[in-house]
């Protein structure tokens, strides 16, 4: 809950993807329950009744005018007997979630709607799904497509979207090639293995690539094993709408505006573990390898390669292939970031906090996982982020875009300062990182970053400001700015007094 000045300070700020401003004098505005469906789908939000807004002005101190409510404990009843009714097909709501704050004897109306659980998704008004779900974006709430409804149904499922039994795609559609490849690196990594007996067919079964539905008394080949194993002409004719691209684009000019480029050119089938195995060596090619001997076995892999395979397997088990989309890796001279369809399950807090997985595709990954890729614990992403912290460079990026359903990982191998030498920073740096991570940093210790002065800046102007607002302001992510403030808090920089709803950041000089 948020106080009177605390939603001051996020009209300030102006109607974002997060905020929704309504006047509502009198009685509450049916716009309110399309507001709380894009909400509930996108990523949540403040809804404010008792605000007006001059739409003719981009100016947040003159477009929002606070006139309050006539009647507010009237309004919120009238809100909480309809979500309750049959208008929405859902409530995720508690009673903390809406308020009223006041001040100067105007009263305003706070309702905060948070990200619906998937389980959850769609929410949407009156009983048709495809006619009633909203989602948001900077232009303010719109109707969703089919196809973005049925997505958010397909993720309902607990078992993922990859077991799908695609009819009549059957072994012929294998490329045996790719499997031959593929069993070569479960057996050297898995020799003494049952499943190593097994004929093609039976080993894809019990890899979850081809499996029999007695109900429906159909088999084949599921969604899993014919985009991991198959021949690209049957991909290409069921998934027509997946794309697979890779690029190298350090050095580009107006002119070259890629150095090496691997997408689909009739060289080579393509399915997902030979998109894989031949992008993740061109992705790691350039990173430095330490010379290390384990008996007679030379090991030169490194956190941040292991880290960047990661990455390249959460774009491939999180993917939803049923939706028009890229399978995007960029390679540039200091980062890289990785691209696919559709949007995220979870909240990026619980991604960056992890042990939760939950992929749309639990066999592919199960697949990568046997042959060594890939964690199926959910601490692949806050692995990610501890290499990168630990290497000094910028916290990695993870942006969802609703209107194109993708999401984006960009990993950045500099420092917030903009300095690169590789894959590795100065000693110092890397000190100072390790410090961090270990809680022990000082003001002595720590180089200050163009990101540490600016969160030191705001929290001086706005020291009772949440960190969703400071988000805002800055146009950061959340968990940047917990990041941030997490960091400055150990170095004995910025403090906490009272509590974590009424409480103030302490700047120390």
């Amino acid at each position: 809950m948020k106080d009177f000045k605390e939603i001051q300070k996020l009209l300030l700020v102006g109607e974002t993807v997060h905020i929704e401003c309504k006047e509502a004098k009198n009685s509450m505005p049916k716009s309110v329950y399309e507001t709380y469906s894009s909400f509930a789908n996108t990523d949540g939000g403040f809804i404010i009744l008792g605000v007006e807004e001059n739409r003719s002005t981009k100016n947040p101190e003159k477009r929002f005018t606070v006139h309050g409510v006539l009647d507010a404990q009237k309004i919120v009843e009238d809100f909480w007997n309809t979500i309750n009714g049959s208008k929405v097909n859902v409530n995720i709501l508690v009673d903390r979630d809406v308020y009223i704050v006041e001040e100067d004897n105007i009263k305003l109306v706070v309702i905060e709607v948070p990200r619906a659980d998937y389980k959850l998704r769609p929410v949407y008004i009156g009983e048709n799904p495809i006619k009633g779900t909203f989602k948001r974006n900077n232009e303010g709430d719109y109707h969703c497509s089919e196809d973005e409804v049925r997505a958010m149904m397909r993720d309902q499922n607990p078992d993922g979207n990859d077991g799908l039994v695609l009819e009549h795609y059957g072994m012929k559609d294998i490329d045996e090639e790719t499997l031959i490849h593929y069993r070569t690196f479960f057996q050297t990594r898995n020799p003494e293995h049952l499943w190593n007996a097994k004929n093609n067919q039976e080993f894809l079964e019990c890899l979850g690539g081809y499996r029999k539905d007695r109900r429906k008394k159909i088999e084949g080949l599921t969604l899993a094993g014919l985009l991991m194993f198959g021949k690209g002409l049957a991909i290409r004719d069921e998934f027509d709408n997946v794309f697979m691209d890779y690029r190298d684009e350090n050095d580009t000019t107006l002119d070259i505006r890629w150095n090496d480029r691997i997408t689909y050119d009739g060289t080579w089938e393509n399915n997902l573990f030979n998109f894989f195995t031949k992008v993740i060596p061109k992705l790691t090619s350039d990173l430095k390898k330490p010379f290390r001997l384990e008996g007679m076995q030379r090991i030169d892999d490194t956190p941040v390669h292991k880290a960047i395979r990661e990455a390249f397997v959460n774009m491939i088990i999180h993917a939803d292939y049923l939706l028009e989309g890229t399978l995007k890796v960029i390679k540039i001279s200091n980062g890289f970031t990785f691209t696919n369809p559709g949007i995220l399950k979870l909240p990026k807090e619980e991604i960056f906090k992890g042990g939760n997985s939950k992929p749309r595709n639990p066999r592919m990954q199960t697949m990568l996982r046997m042959v060594g890729y890939g964690d199926n614990a959910g601490s692949g992403f806050p692995s990610i982020v501890s290499t990168w912290a630990k290497e000094g460079w910028e916290l990695p990026k993870l942006s969802e875009d609703t209107i194109l359903n993708q999401v984006t990982l960009r990993l950045m191998m500099k420092a917030e300062s903009g300095n690169f030498n590789g894959t590795t920073q100065t000693a110092q740096t890397t000190q100072t990182a390790q410090t961090v991570m270990e809680g022990k940093i000082n003001y002595e210790a720590l180089s200050l970053t163009d990101k540490d002065l600016e969160i030191l800046n705001i929290l001086k102007i706005m020291p009772a400001a949440s960190q969703s607002v400071i988000a805002t302001k800055l146009s950061w992510d959340v968990n940047t700015v917990k990041y941030y403030t997490n960091k400055l808090k150990k170095a004995g920089l910025l403090s906490r007094s009272g509590n974590s709803r009424t409480g103030k950041w302490v700047v120390i000089n």
